[in-house]
């Protein structure tokens, strides 16, 4: 299979700063929040990949800067060979970002509350001037609902309900990569299980490409083809899903594993993760993960691991072996 999406050294920084006049009063320089830094990965075609991490890692960063919500500061993004970042050719460009949909997190914040849903699930269609009669009823029988729901508004449905809704609506355009930003962290449990088998029945029958962004590692463990593990912005572990979960390379992949919530494992103590994130405004030098990592020494302190292979895997640490 070829790479679908190719990001390269792709990397986010916003201006905290206060206002000027603030600045000067205070005696106060330029503040930076670097958000995302120099990341790379592909994606398959027809595959998930996913990528985890605390909150403020900047998982959600990288899903906005892939579908144009937001501009790298640095690196670039590729989509079946289209450079979004270089690209001269806006038909080129236009054509790509029409193969890109996403799905939020809060699905009833993603749903304009005046508009019926009808209105809704064909709107990226509408955008473009497309056909649009008939189309929701259909896709909206397409995730499990009735077509008569396309007369209703989003504040009649259920959470569940709702989420069904923002996928029929990111399937209207035909697209070919889908962007699932914590598709399922605000609904219930036995509903979560619904919309992920949902997700994957239509990726098998539309052929999608999916990049997952959520911190539920048992989701990701059954949904995902590859899993980028990022902390503090950076990528610091890839690989597959068994290989990650049985042999994690990382000190911070295995924290996180470790804390994660087992079926087969009822009752047991585990030690709480050590240290709090950093401030991604003042990161630390080297390694980012090195105040808080057991096995961390002087060349972790100084230097910045680079991504390397190591058997199955990719990691970024120095002392991986």
């Amino acid at each position: 299979m070829s790479a679908y999406v190719t990001v390269r050294g792709l990397t986010r920084v916003f201006d905290v700063s206060k206002p000027w006049l603030n600045r000067v009063l205070e005696g106060r320089k330029k503040a930076f929040l670097t958000a995302v830094s120099d990341v790379d990965f592909e994606i398959e075609e027809r595959t998930t990949y996913a990528l985890v991490g605390e909150s403020g890692s900047g998982k959600s960063t990288i899903g906005k800067m892939l579908v144009g919500l937001l501009n790298p500061s640095e690196g670039n993004v590729e989509v079946e060979g289209v450079n979004l970042m270089t690209e001269a050719d806006a038909d080129r460009i236009a054509a790509s970002r029409s193969n890109i949909q996403m799905i939020f997190q809060d699905p009833y914040a993603s749903l304009n509350p005046r508009w019926r849903v009808r209105d809704i699930i064909v709107e990226p269609v509408a955008a473009q001037g497309g056909k649009t009669e008939g189309l929701a009823e259909k896709l909206l029988e397409q995730v499990g609902l009735h077509a008569s729901d396309a007369g209703k508004f989003p504040h009649e449905f259920s959470g569940g309900q709702r989420q069904r809704i923002c996928i029929a609506r990111s399937l209207a355009s035909e697209p070919r990569l889908i962007v699932c930003d914590e598709p399922t962290s605000a609904l219930d449990v036995s509903v979560q299980a619904q919309v992920l088998n949902l997700m994957s029945d239509l990726k098998d029958e539309f052929g999608l490409t999916y990049l997952l962004i959520t911190h539920d590692l048992t989701v990701v463990r059954h949904m995902a083809d590859r899993i980028g593990v990022l902390y503090l912005g950076r990528l610091v572990e890839e690989a597959d899903p068994e290989t990650l979960f049985n042999t994690p390379k990382h000190p911070y992949t295995q924290m996180l594993l470790s804390a994660a919530p087992r079926m087969d494992a009822f009752g047991r103590e585990v030690p709480p993760p050590q240290g709090e994130i950093p401030d991604p405004i003042d990161p630390p030098s080297g390694c980012a993960f090195h105040p808080r990592c057991p096995i961390a020494t002087d060349v972790c302190r100084k230097d910045r691991p680079a991504m390397r292979a190591l058997a199955a895997s990719k990691v970024a640490c120095h002392l991986a072996e």
